[in-house]
């Protein structure tokens, strides 16, 4: 069953997991599930890296949830690709998290 309304969407995802949101910003182009993995590991410095089952079992929950779709391409290999929703989710929580940086940066001090 698909999420249709956005605050079910936002609620069911935000805050994201880490995982979750490295899958959405690897899909800024259609990717692969492997070429998924590899973004991810390039993009974290290898710090993150992903299996195939957390991979493939996130982008199920996604895809059912209306955030990303999923088609074949030329050589017949699964290709993922973000919606408007799932780019509307992101945007949410980029600026999540530029509110949670900014009160790290004001508030480091405090701590150090």
């Amino acid at each position: 069953m698909v999420i249709l309304d956005f605050d079910k969407v936002i609620k069911k995802y935000l805050p994201m997991t880490e995982t979750a949101f490295y899958i959405l910003i690897s899909l800024t182009i259609p990717r692969h599930g492997y070429g998924i993995v590899k973004h991810v590991e390039e993009i974290s410095g290898s710090r993150i890296r992903l299996g195939s089952g957390t991979v493939y079992g996130t982008l199920t929950k996604m895809q059912k949830d209306g955030i990303i779709t999923v088609f074949a391409d030329e050589e017949r290999k699964t290709v993922y690709e973000v919606t408007e929703i799932g780019k509307n989710l992101i945007a949410a929580e980029i600026e999540r998290l530029k509110e949670l940086h900014q009160n790290a940066i004001k508030y480091e001090e405090d701590f150090l």
